[in-house]
């Protein structure tokens, strides 16, 4: 039975989240193309062949489809799903009226926008309801334990004290000591730190190090080596309007972490082995649903946002790389030529492509079973 529980950790519970996640962004796109008179053909939550489907009264398909991988909307007007080709067959007047193709530019910009505007507000709005219902854990920057031999104890910090900046950032939450030693990677930290009513300053030096995951793979992470004092740890439950305050500052920092995280992956300061695709985003939903229903929808919400963020990457068959083509458009008062779109859409598939084989490719050798094999044909 064991295999049962595996196979649930890892497989449905990722294809749970990853519908859900779809299912928003595609709908973000569907209301507002409605919004603005398109027809949609077809609604589909996956793809390939269909598994089963019904029409609504506007003659739109829903269908679930056999690949439950990703999904799309294929609007009026579109020959392909992706909406990188045109239908060549001419149109009536009345069939222009409600085509994808013949919109207004700020139109189609729109409803490009609205599928990781979706993502953004499902998560914001997420974060919000699981402050009022479940609290949001807070930890004051105070040192509960330091570890022996680690940078921290190197730089001199102590049980009890305050951290209160780092590198000139002020510091509110122990979170956002951790958030900060995560990303500065390489970089000693300046930590001014309060010591009963002393008033100190330190210089520490993350110390990355190799560790085991819950799933046996090996990950590079900076430590600083403290913990928090379990006693400045409280749970705080909010209202409405403080509980939207708090997502907004909370999904500021997930944005800010990932950006920061490609720089510098692109410079090189950090390991693009990082990297990870679909087995790594499974074993993360397994993870999470070992932890807990709270951690599932906590998932669910950041895998959200990483989808809205993705998506507005200015790469032709991403949304982004659509609203980069409706912006020259804007400029130039017309469209690029198709060719130089039809190219665009090619250069675009191919690094959507790549950069899905090099994700893939981290996680396949980030497995326990890798390193067993590489060790056994070595």
């Amino acid at each position: 039975m064991d295999w049962l529980a595996g196979f649930w950790n890892y497989v449905i519970v990722f294809l749970i989240i990853l519908t859900v996640v779809v299912f928003v962004h595609e709908m973000g796109h569907y209301l507002v193309a409605r919004r603005n008179g398109v027809k949609i053909e077809v609604f589909s939550v996956g793809f390939g062949p269909e598994l089963f489907g019904w029409n609504d009264r506007h003659g739109t398909r829903w269908r679930v489809s056999a690949l439950p991988l990703g999904g799309y909307v294929r609007m009026f007007g579109d020959a392909d799903e992706a909406s990188a080709t045109a239908d060549p067959r001419p149109m009536t007047d009345e069939e222009k009226a409600a085509s994808f193709r013949h919109k207004r530019v700020l139109q189609r910009a729109a409803i490009v926008a609205a599928g990781p505007i979706a993502n953004f507000v499902f998560a914001i709005v997420g974060l919000a309801v699981m402050f009022m219902v479940l609290g949001q854990p807070i930890a004051e920057p105070v040192v509960g334990q330091v570890q022996a031999n680690s940078a921290a104890a190197a730089a001199g910090l102590r049980h009890g004290d305050r951290i209160v900046r780092i590198n000139g950032t002020a510091i509110a939450r122990f979170e956002d000591i951790q958030r900060i030693v995560r990303l500065d990677i390489g970089r000693p930290l300046d930590l001014a730190v309060e010591r009963g009513d002393q008033r100190l300053t330190m210089v520490a030096q993350p110390r990355v190090i190799e560790r085991k995951s819950i799933f046996g793979d090996l990950e590079k992470v900076p430590i600083l080596g403290i913990t928090a004092d379990p006693a400045r740890m409280r749970v705080v439950r909010h209202g409405p309007v403080s509980a939207l305050a708090e997502s907004l500052r909370e999904t500021e920092g997930m944005v800010t972490s990932t950006f920061v995280g490609i720089g510098q992956m692109i410079n090189g300061t950090r390991g693009t082995d990082e990297l990870g695709g679909p087995i790594r985003i499974a074993k993360g939903a397994g993870e999470a649903a070992q932890m807990g229903l709270s951690s599932v929808v906590f998932y669910t919400i950041l895998l959200s946002l990483n989808l809205g963020l993705i998506n507005l990457f200015p790469i032709p068959v991403l949304d982004g790389g659509h609203l980069l083509f409706y912006t020259i458009e804007a400029l130039l008062g017309r469209p690029l030529g198709e060719r130089a779109q039809e190219y665009g859409f090619r250069i675009g598939l191919f690094l959507v492509l790549a950069l899905m084989v090099f994700a893939t490719r981290n996680d396949i050798v980030s497995l326990p079973l890798w390193s067993t094999l590489k060790h056994l044909f070595s």
